[in-house]
């Protein structure tokens, strides 16, 4: 959900600096980042912050870093296969990016003891080693929002609950289409390849790979002996852009429907068939074709399978040119 195409920052610290204690002083907190226009952030983004300034530390975990330089990054992550890794980097160099894209960032200081603060953090140091800083990425079961979610709650040792109830029991393409924006063709392309393995109903934690469903679940967390999980916070709710009805995809395949309309008029009039249109639809079925096959076959996305949208521009190619009567 949050990309950076340099080096990780910190990313080879000397061992030794797990064997730090946090001072009294520290809090660790978790950092929930708006959404941004690029479609891979319009979801959002998670980070866990450590900040002692007894010890001068002020550094951002980040389970977001991948790299488009990587080969074959592309093929890699449409077959489900991409690698993502925890990086550490100053809070100074973490922030400016959200700053100036103007997204506001969220900070939930964590209810913590001394010793569970030293126990996370030296977690998170161990897990930003070069051996094991990578994971699987995955994008409903296992990525930057979940990871946080898993760590604080293996170091606490105890369950998380929470009272918060948002849109429990909705499906993954609910929400899936509320961060995309409804309409949008982002939308169209994603329920195009989503089955129906996405209309499945999400409860409890399974909502949490949504940064802002994990920022809400956490504010009204506590421990199973009623202990608040939040010390303090500034919560800030993300703002959904509507898309204008101009742009949205159900207004481009309404104008596709009335173009093949008009063009069937007009080959009748003519007497002769404008075959390219075919050809070029053709092609493009072709294309989608193969796409599917190998998402379905090849790939270990999650909630990949045929989505009925996949029919809709070769029902209305179809059923157009079936009413074209040559004279």
């Amino acid at each position: 959900m949050r990309r950076r195409c340099w080096i990780v920052f910190f990313l080879l610290l000397p061992l030794t600096l797990g064997a730090v204690d946090l001072s009294p002083q520290a809090r660790i907190s978790l950092l929930t980042c708006t959404p941004g226009q690029v479609l891979y952030e319009r979801y959002g983004h998670t980070a866990i912050r450590v900040c002692d300034p007894a010890s001068h530390i002020d550094r951002v975990f980040n389970y977001g870093m991948f790299s488009f330089e990587d080969s074959h990054f592309y093929l890699h992550f449409v077959e489900g296969q991409t690698w993502y890794e925890l990086g550490m980097e100053p809070y100074r160099e973490f922030m400016p990016e959200y700053h100036l894209g103007h997204r506001p960032v969220a900070e939930q200081v964590l209810n913590l003891t001394p010793d569970e603060k030293n126990r996370l953090y030296d977690a998170l140091l161990t897990n930003a080693e070069p051996e094991n800083c990578k994971y699987l990425y995955n994008f409903v079961f296992d990525n930057c929002a979940t990871r946080p979610y898993y760590i604080i709650k293996q170091v606490l040792g105890d369950t998380i609950l929470s009272d918060y109830v948002g849109w429990e029991g909705r499906s993954y393409r609910d929400f899936i289409h509320h961060y995309t924006r409804h309409g949008s063709w982002a939308e169209w392309g994603i329920d195009l390849v989503f089955g129906y393995k996405a209309d499945q109903p999400v409860s409890g934690e399974g909502r949490l790979f949504l940064p802002e469903e994990l920022m809400f679940f956490l504010s009204q967390a506590h421990r199973s002996d009623g202990t608040p999980l939040i010390a303090y916070q500034t919560l800030t709710p993300f703002v959904i852009q509507p898309v204008p009805w101009y742009q949205t995809w159900y207004f481009g395949i309404a104008l596709f429907a009335i173009f093949m309309v008009w063009l069937n008029w007009y080959d009748r009039r003519r007497g002769q068939r404008s075959r390219w249109i075919d050809i070029v639809l053709y092609v493009a079925y072709a294309l989608m074709a193969g796409l599917l096959i190998f998402l379905i076959f090849f790939s270990i996305h999650p909630l990949v399978s045929i989505g009925w949208r996949v029919f809709l521009i070769p029902c209305i190619h179809l059923c157009t040119r079936l009413v074209y009567i040559r004279h």
